[in-house]
């Protein structure tokens, strides 16, 4: 760091302020009432609310897409459950539109799971825009912040705001992140979580016990601390689903599409050839406009219509490690913007355990991604050089692997148009793809996806987009106090080995956890425990209860084990060996619900015992002897 950086910095700031001039504190957002408020946002509202309403049944769903046909066809059929094609059918059902979509394997089994569970508000952009004295990199700023903002505010029992810490080793350091971070509150104004601020040295390891007072030949001066977003990912992806299903969309996950179906006429993609992945069943479901969210998985949906087509996606694979929970303090995260070799490294409290990354190699585009070893060994090098305690290699819980799509303009002639903006197009007529971006803008890609399949399919919506201001299934209601209720209304009903059913006491623990987890639907989860005996915790040490799974089953469109221990409760994350002890009750509740013989039984045991060699822990894991061990 040098004192040129510095004044580059405090000139970049001076040009900004006075480009934006008091702009800053202005929402760029257009009010609910002008984008099809009001009534209809309120109607949605009550619809979604509603602490006694259900998704419609997996058949109902299915019923509806096998009835779209090409005489009396869906609005827009989405391809892809992650985050962005869950906001998409969210966002065109909520419009007015008919509206289905298909997953081939589970809302969020894919990237939209395996992400760094941040909600970014754009931090890195505004060092580019003062740099570069960027106004486009500027925007993207004021964007992050705006959609990181609705984002807490639209699902707040699942998203949050978390301290993080910045070590500084030299003092120029310091005054150049405080004035960073200080620029970073001014251009956020009302969409800021908490002011930043600078703790001494003394303050900083009272803060982070386990943050090391020395480098390298260097001391810690202090750390700067701004606050950024939180969410439990693959939750919030389930959420979007199950509100869009509220909502009238008709959503099924396991359901994998094979062909997209052309009209000989026209040329334009007209539906899709579908298969139940549980039954083998195929059927055709056509739509006015086909929406390709497919994520990593696009480029396969676009050479449906031509083998030929060029790659769009170059992937990037990010690896996570998770901690136990002494690595770091509840409360506060860690995160260097720059280590020795130019990489962001950080480690981040997460559902009681610690999570470090990241990673950004080249990969291969795979369904089940799996982190190599080396990848592994480069966190824990990274991290134990700002850490008091030995890092070891044998206390990875659990390590996981995402690919990024990272999106390529499919015409240009060279990868320097890589983009980690997202990207809307028609190549194809009736096929919109949508690709690239990050889960903090997912709401607004999605946004962006449903007007361009309007403008492809000449369609009618009764109203404009409303989901900045639509609060996602659990919102409505939630305090986080909530929890409270649930630990002094309900116990938890547990049967013994014996058959008996005993009380247990709804501690803290899963009060909290059910209440975050689920939001004002806990209190059904909470009855399930109480009144079917299924109180009892599915693994030592963890706070998922036997209750979730059969209400996952019921009301989540929960279809398998994997869903499960990956998706509805994330045991598979967190800990991978506690997964594996949990798989055989979890098995047998979910073939309660839904009636699996001991063939499907035995299935979904080896299916799941598979999914979890993917996740290397230090158990699972082949690795040489080494400095962390």
């Amino acid at each position: 760091m040098s004192v040129a950086s510095i004044r580059r910095l405090a000139a970049g700031a001076a040009v900004i302020a006075a480009a934006s001039g008091g702009a800053v504190y202005l929402s760029p957002s257009v009010a609910s009432s002008d984008r099809g408020g009001g009534p209809i946002l309120d109607s949605l509202k009550r619809t979604i609310g509603d602490p006694t309403a259900s998704v419609p049944s997996r058949s109902a769903q299915e019923s509806v897409l096998i009835g779209a046909t090409a005489s009396n066809p869906l609005d827009v059929l989405v391809i892809g459950g992650g985050a962005t094609g869950s906001g998409v059918a969210l966002d065109a059902t909520t419009r007015g539109l008919r509206v289905g979509l298909v997953e081939r394997e589970d809302f969020s089994s894919g990237t939209s799971s395996r992400s760094t569970k941040l909600i970014h508000g754009g931090v890195r952009y505004l060092e580019k825009a003062v740099f570069n004295l960027d106004y486009g990199q500027l925007k993207l700023v004021f964007h992050a912040l705006e959609e990181r903002k609705q984002l807490i505010d639209n699902a707040p029992h699942l998203c949050h705001a978390l301290p993080c810490m910045t070590p500084c080793f030299d003092w120029f350091e310091v005054i150049y992140f405080w004035m960073g971070l200080k620029m970073y509150d001014l251009v956020a104004g009302r969409r800021l979580l908490h002011l930043s601020r600078y703790y001494s040295a003394q303050e900083s390891g009272e803060l982070f016990p386990t943050l090391a007072q020395k480098g390298k030949d260097r001391n810690l001066r202090g750390t700067v601390v701004y606050y950024d977003g939180q969410m439990n990912d693959s939750r919030l992806n389930v959420g979007l689903a199950c509100t869009a299903a509220l909502a009238g969309a008709a959503v099924l996950n396991h359901a994998e599409v094979v062909s997209l179906i052309t009209d000989d006429a026209t040329k334009r993609i007209v539906g899709a050839r579908v298969r139940n992945n549980l039954t083998g069943k195929e059927f055709d479901s056509y739509a006015k406009v086909v929406v390709n969210a497919a994520g990593p998985f696009c480029d396969s949906i676009r050479k449906m219509v031509d083998e030929d087509k060029k790659p769009m996606i170059c992937p990037s694979s990010g690896v996570h490690i998770v901690l136990p929970d002494y690595y770091s303090p509840e409360g506060m995260g860690l995160i260097v913007p720059k280590t020795k070799d130019g990489r962001v490294v950080f480690m981040l409290p997460w559902l009681g355990r610690t999570v470090a990354g990241t990673t950004d190699s080249n990969t291969s585009i795979t369904a089940l991604p799996e982190p190599h070893e080396d990848e592994i060994q480069f966190i824990l090098d990274a991290i134990s050089d700002y850490l008091n305690i030995k890092v070891r290699r044998t206390d990875v819980l659990s390590a996981w692997s995402g690919i990024r799509p990272l999106a390529m303009d499919p015409t240009a002639k060279s990868t320097e148009s890589i983009s980690r903006d997202h990207v809307v197009f028609e190549e194809t007529p009736g096929l919109v793809t949508i690709t690239g971006g990050k889960w903090t803008t997912y709401r607004s890609m999605a946004e962006d996806a449903v007007d361009a399949a309007i403008k492809s399919g000449k369609l009618t919506p009764s109203n404009q987009c409303v989901t900045q201001k639509l609060q996602l299934l659990g919102s409505h209601g939630w305090e986080p106090s909530s929890f409270t209720a649930l630990a002094q209304q309900y116990v938890r009903m547990k049967k013994t080995y014996g058959g008996k059913v005993v009380p247990g006491a709804m501690d803290t623990a899963a009060a909290k956890h059910l209440s975050h987890a689920y939001g004002s639907m806990a209190e059904r989860v909470a009855t399930i425990a109480q009144e079917e005996g299924l109180g009892k915790r599915l693994a030592h040490g963890h706070p998922f209860l036997e209750a979730e799974v059969a209400y996952c089953a019921r009301h989540e469109y929960c279809e398998s084990a994997v869903d499960f221990i990956a998706r509805r409760c994330r045991i598979a994350f967190l800990d991978t060996d506690a997964a594996a002890r949990a798989l055989q009750r979890v098995v047998e509740i979910l073939a309660s619900e839904h009636k699996w013989d001991k063939s499907r039984q035995k299935q979904e045991l080896q299916q799941a015992k598979e999914f979890l060699q993917t996740f290397k822990s230090s158990k699972n894991a082949q690795f040489n002897d080494g400095k962390h061990n």
